[in-house]
């Protein structure tokens, strides 16, 4: 169990999740007056406002404070009797677990909307720069959270929240949630098989961007006369700046766009 909830908390407050958070929220800051009707920018929304509820929940303080209680393998050795995690810490912890699983699916099934509605408007020629961002951003997050198996860790740490739970409630009954019953199975309590969901959307991710061709779409293929003559002016531009560091900011050394 220590050790389950030490992976679960690396993962949880490593790096990436909460880049991508920093960056989502920036540029929903930059583009919130030019589109709030927008609905790629409405999905967005919806991913910040699942990671925000993430993070309010201090999932990581909680295992953190879990392991506090866990007691170390020397110290089990040295004594016949020792302390182990109450029953209402354990539901409290077991409770949160349960809502961040239901959580991170909510962000992943938002991150995969919102994805899809990029392309689509996208390959409508609809605020093209906004619609580029996000769909790097949002295959990133959700790379983030699939392949350092976020919601597996958290899976893999109910089962065991769950066992130590039902020997501590044999020993001693103090119940501290009442009217809710802790699910044996995580499944049965998300209802839905985590790995074919998570293939599923990858699935349809994919299969939209190859579908689409929206960059082929958007950009159309440059004569070879116009690409070889803008190379070469690309050439000597770079060739004369070099010579001559001193150039004025009023001069346009860029190639001209056909």
């Amino acid at each position: 169990l220590r050790q389950r909830c030490d992976i679960a908390g690396k993962r949880l407050s490593g790096p990436g999740l909460a880049a991508e958070g920093r960056v989502l929220r920036a540029v929903l800051y930059a583009y919130h007056n030019k589109m709030l009707r927008h609905r790629p920018y409405l999905a967005l929304q919806q991913v910040d406002q699942c990671l925000k509820r993430l993070w309010r929940m201090n999932l990581v303080g909680c295992l953190e404070a879990l392991v506090e209680l866990i007691p170390k393998k020397n110290a089990s050795k040295a004594h016949a009797e020792y302390l182990v995690p109450s029953q209402p810490m354990l539901e409290t912890v077991a409770l949160k677990v349960l809502g961040g699983c239901k959580l991170i699916l909510r962000l992943l099934d938002c991150c995969c909307k919102a994805f899809l509605l990029s392309v689509k408007h996208l390959c409508s020629e609809e605020f093209i720069l906004l619609n580029t961002v996000a769909l790097g951003l949002l295959s990133r997050l959700w790379l983030v959270i699939q392949y350092r198996c976020v919601l597996q860790t958290l899976t893999s740490l109910y089962s065991a929240l769950s066992t130590v739970l039902h020997l501590v409630s044999e020993t001693q009954q103090t119940p501290y949630i009442k009217g809710f019953t802790f699910p044996s199975d995580i499944d049965d309590f998300l209802g839905v098989n985590i790995s074919s969901e998570v293939k599923k959307q990858k699935d349809k991710m994919l299969t939209t961007k190859k579908s689409t061709s929206w960059m082929k779409q958007l950009f159309t293929e440059m004569p070879e006369t116009v690409s070889k003559v803008g190379k070469k002016r690309k050439s000597e531009t770079c060739t004369s700046a070099m010579k001559n560091r001193s150039i004025s900011c009023a001069v346009d050394i860029g190639e001209t766009v056909v």
